[in-house]
């Protein structure tokens, strides 16, 4: 297609203003005689156009507009034909009767035809094809499959691609094609692919870019098949012939992007297998050194994203990308920077060596690896270098964007904790960029910074509540506006003078939007609630509440004269304003949806009860995980999983009296989503909906019933009700030659226990394929109400196994197959399986009022425990209690107290404090007293460890 430049005419703006009724108009041209190519060539992109710039075309016209489009099939004008085609696959999606058109591409499609038509037929017609009339064109993409010529092979492979996810089982036919595509090592001399006439030369492809299109056809026809997938990588990885493991294996991919999927693959499907670990380290290695810059950048970016990876193997990956960081080229670096900021999030020390490469890229040109070089290095200098690095970023902050300027807030947000002692340097930087231009998330996580420093450096909190106070001052966004009034709140009564905040808090009523006067009410009355306040603050936030009664918004005049209620009542102040903990909101949304749409809603009141409480830091902890997940995915492109700072033994960082991070308690959000998925999966099944509503209890960490690499992989989760326990086995068949019928677990008992449990229900599980996980339960009746029965059950998986097709996973016709059984390791019953982790508000007053009427106390010599954390872990998982602040990460060797707190069958409050020793050689002494509203509950508990 070519246009005629004219000087005097905006081009870019005549395209921009296309009018969609005068294109549709002049689509007559199509029917004229004889054909008029080049006219018909700019029509056709004027239509394009439209269609990509998302105006709405009508079935009906897109159809006559389809049909009118095919009779240009008449010309053979080879680039009029490239944009026929074009337009057909933009047209077939909103098009009716689109079929019709087969002929013709098949026509385009033979051997006989060009080149250029071939390829450009192929994927027209894979785009309309419905996948019933797939087998009849079978032939033709199998021979293009394994053309020489690179442009119709890479179009039957990419057609096969986007064939894949609705016709599985003929695509899978194509394996044998796409491998010998990949192992191709001639280019075809056919003609080019933008066209000439026939008998012109072809200009020959080098860019090998049928390796890359073969090998991601391949990966998905294999993607369940592990062990297929393996192969794969083994017999494309690296330049190491003569490894035993690789087979001797002479195939190798001269395509660098078919080299970078290898990458991506190796580490999918060997990460997980405990003894491919050092393989796959090795294949990383070689990778690192590759020739191709982005063949090595993915391996050390994989490298540096492996779980539970060590400083020293890092090196390799670190050294790699410190050569990177001096390349000429800008994308290389800003690859390599990026990479080495998100190891610093968790590998700080490993990336030190990289601090005076990256100071060099301070003045960098390009400003997003300006940014991101100074974030890394305030992640991993020392004190001393802040404040030239905040000079140096102050200078630019108004050059980058805004998704840049929050990896800089959020960077000088984790330093306010390392390096307290600059608080000023960073109060003045984010202070500053608060008042420059800038959208909602990076205004956020300005202001996020500044509460940071406010509440964990009380040198500074003030002048950050100042801040604050003069951006609320002038600020665009009702959420932030909100977001701060609640902070100042929450920390305003507790300075040493919280008349200050006062008068800008009322401000916000007078001159703000409902919202923002709402919150800002809400802030007057935790003044008046304060402990703290005199009687002269009380009467002053008195009348200023009283003044807001007179607002035309009913929800301020509601928070007004509940605010007026609760200052006078010192019972209703306790309850709701110095409460430290709150609803857990995902939850209560759910209860307050299924409440709604309840037939007996009206007549029934909503019951608070049954939704879980958790702590203002747990809250602020799921909060930061999220944000940290989000900061994930803008430096890596991509969702990873959550910093180590919140996984189990990481440091803790919460607040007196409130949970610990990690452990038990680590995610509360996901552990009450996993309960409700529990919950709905149990209810699906008649048998086990009958036993109620929900279990009172459900384990929170799975029980492990077989070795990660064994051909069965089985978990338990217990759920208790009322009067019945559900064992759920979650089991996955990794084994693709067979499939698994009627697959169902046996448990006995290795005690007597009749008096107390009698099965009840087995639920199996119909059919099990190679990597489809599928659920089996059994059920036990709990015969006396009163007895909470502990035991220990032998588990044998039974089930029928038959042989499949491990490319389709059918199984082989007229096989009846034959019954088998796997041994698990055995299940446990525990007390710990009748209490509930739940986080109990001001546990230090509950434990006095529940007095030593409830207790009881067990001591107990645990000479098996090599450490004073190895053993609180153990302890907390045995008690199935939630921890509180330091439990789980003690700060001496030697002596340790910890507290936790639950529910016994999701009703009886309970707490339990232990008190540690530890001598080397003969372990730990823990006093473990519990108290409970129930005597008898204490001494299940106290059994729990016994």
């Amino acid at each position: 297609m070519s246009w005629k430049k004219d000087e005097d005419t905006d081009e870019l703006g005549a395209v921009m203003n296309l009018d969609h009724s005068a294109v549709l108009q002049e689509a007559r041209v199509f029917n004229q005689t004889p054909i008029r190519p080049r006219q018909s060539r700019v029509l056709l992109a004027k239509i394009l156009f439209l269609i990509y710039r998302g105006d709405n075309m009508s079935t009906s016209v897109a159809t006559d507009l389809f049909f009118s489009i095919t009779k240009l099939f008449q010309s053979k004008d080879m680039s009029l034909r490239q944009m026929v085609y074009l337009a057909i696959k933009e047209l077939s999606t909103i098009s009716e009767d689109v079929i019709m058109v087969t002929s013709s591409l098949m026509k385009d499609m033979q051997s006989k035809s060009e080149m250029t038509y071939r390829a450009n037929a192929i994927r027209a017609l894979c785009k309309i094809v419905d996948p019933s009339m797939l087998p009849g064109i079978e032939r033709f993409i199998k021979a293009a499959i394994v053309e020489k010529s690179p442009s119709i092979a890479s179009a039957a492979l990419v057609s096969g691609l986007h064939l894949f996810g609705e016709a599985k089982d003929v695509v899978r036919r194509w394996g044998n094609e796409a491998n010998e595509a990949l192992n191709n090592k001639g280019l075809g001399q056919g003609p080019s692919f933008f066209g000439g006439a026939a008998g012109q030369s072809q200009v020959v492809s080098t860019s090998n870019i049928v390796q890359y299109h073969a090998i991601g056809l391949l990966y998905a026809i294999r993607q369940h098949d592990r062990m297929a997938v393996l192969k794969l990588v083994q017999t494309f990885s690296g330049q190491n012939k003569s490894s035993s493991w690789l087979g001797g294996s002479n195939a190798t991919l001269r395509s660098s992007m078919a080299q970078v999927m290898l990458v991506r693959y190796a580490v999918r499907v060997m990460e997980g297998d405990p003894s491919l670990q050092g393989q796959l380290h090795a294949l990383l290695e070689e990778w690192i050194r590759h020739r191709s810059d982005m063949v090595s950048l993915e391996a050390a970016r994989a490298m540096c994203q492996l779980r539970d990876v060590t400083g020293k193997q890092l090196t390799s990956a670190v050294s790699a990308l410190q050569v990177f960081l001096s390349s000429p080229r800008p994308t290389v670096r800003f690859a390599a920077i990026r990479t080495l900021s998100t190891l610093a999030r968790t590998h700080a020390e490993a990336v030190q060596p990289c601090n005076v490469d990256m100071e060099g890229l301070i003045t960098d040109a390009n400003r997003s690896v300006a940014t991101l070089a100074i974030t890394t290095l305030l992640k991993t200098g020392n004190e001393a270098s802040v404040d030239r690095l905040m000079k140096q970023m102050q200078g630019f902050m108004t050059e980058i964007s805004d998704e840049f300027k929050t990896i800089v807030a959020e960077a000088v947000r984790s330093l306010c904790r390392k390096f307290p002692a600059k608080h000023s340097v960073f109060l003045t930087f984010l202070a500053g960029v608060l008042r420059d231009e800038g959208g909602f998330e990076f205004k956020r996580a300005a202001i996020e910074a500044i509460m940071d420093l406010a509440k964990h450096v009380p040198e500074c909190k003030e002048a950050a509540l100042a801040h604050l106070c003069e951006f609320i001052e002038d600020c665009e966004f009702s959420k932030l506006s909100v977001r701060v009034l609640h902070f100042l709140g929450e920390e305003g009564p507790h300075t040493a003078r919280p008349t200050m905040y006062i008068r800008h808090i009322y401000n916000r009523v007078v001159l703000e939007n409902a919202i923002v006067r709402a919150a800002a009410v809400s802030a007057l009355a935790k003044f008046g609630a304060s402990p703290g306040a005199d009687a002269a603050l009380q009467r002053s936030v008195r009348v200023l509440l009283r003044r807001c009664l007179d607002d035309r918004e009913d929800e301020v005049r509601d928070r007004a004269a509940w605010a007026l209620r609760i200052t006078d009542d010192s019972g209703a102040r306790d309850k709701y304003v110095r409460d430290d903990s709150t609803f857990a909101l995902a939850v209560l949304e759910r209860k307050l949806v299924e409440y709604c749409a309840s037939s007996t809603a009206s007549a029934t009141r909503f019951n608070f009860e049954a939704v879980p409480r958790i702590s203002r830091a747990q809250e602020e902890e799921t909060r930061s995980r999220a944000r940290m997940e989000t900061m994930d995915a803008v430096l890596t492109g991509s969702a990873v999983s959550a910093p180590a700072q919140h996984r189990l033994g990481a440091r803790d960082t919460s607040e007196p009296g409130t949970p610990a991070a990690g452990g038990a308690a680590a995610a509360p959000m996901d552990v009450f989503e996993q309960q409700a998925q529990y919950t709905s999966e149990l209810n699906a099944i008649p048998e086990l909906a009958a036993f109620g509503a929900q279990p009172l209890v459900s384990s929170q960490k799975p029980a492990e019933l077989t070795e990660a690499e064994t051909e069965y992989v089985v978990r338990c989760i217990k759920h208790v009700y009322e009067g019945h326990i559900v064992f759920q086995f979650d089991i996955t068949n990794t084994i693709s030659e067979q499939v698994m019928e009627q697959v169902e677990v046996s448990m006995e008992p290795e005690e007597d226990v009749s008096d107390a449990l009698q099965p009840v229900v087995v639920v199996p599980i119909p059919e099990l394929r190679c990597d489809e996980p599928g659920t089996a339960y059994v059920a036990y009746e709990r015969t006396d109400p009163e007895t909470f029965p502990t035991a220990t059950f032998a588990c044998t998986m039974r089930f029928i196994v038959k042989e499949c097709d491990p490319a389709t996973g059918e199984p082989e016709e007229g096989d009846d197959g034959f019954e088998d059984e796997y041994s698990l390791e055995a299940a446990d019953l525990g007390a710990g399986d009748f209490m509930q982790a739940t986080y109990i508000p001001d546990s230090h007053t509950l434990w006095e009022t529940l007095g030593q009427a409830g207790e009881a106390v067990g001591t107990f010599a645990l000479a098996n425990f090599d450490s004073i954390e190895e053993c609180v872990e153990r302890v907390c998982e045995l008690l199935g209690m939630c921890p509180l602040e330091g439990a789980l990460k003690p700060t001496s060797k030697a002596v340790h107290q910890a507290i936790f707190t639950g529910k016994w069958m999701g009703a009886t409050r309970t707490v339990a404090r232990t008190r540690m020793t530890y001598q080397k050689g003969s372990g730990v002494t823990m006093e473990l007293a519990v108290r409970s509203e129930d005597q008898g509950v204490s001494e299940l508990v106290v059994s729990a460890i016994a």
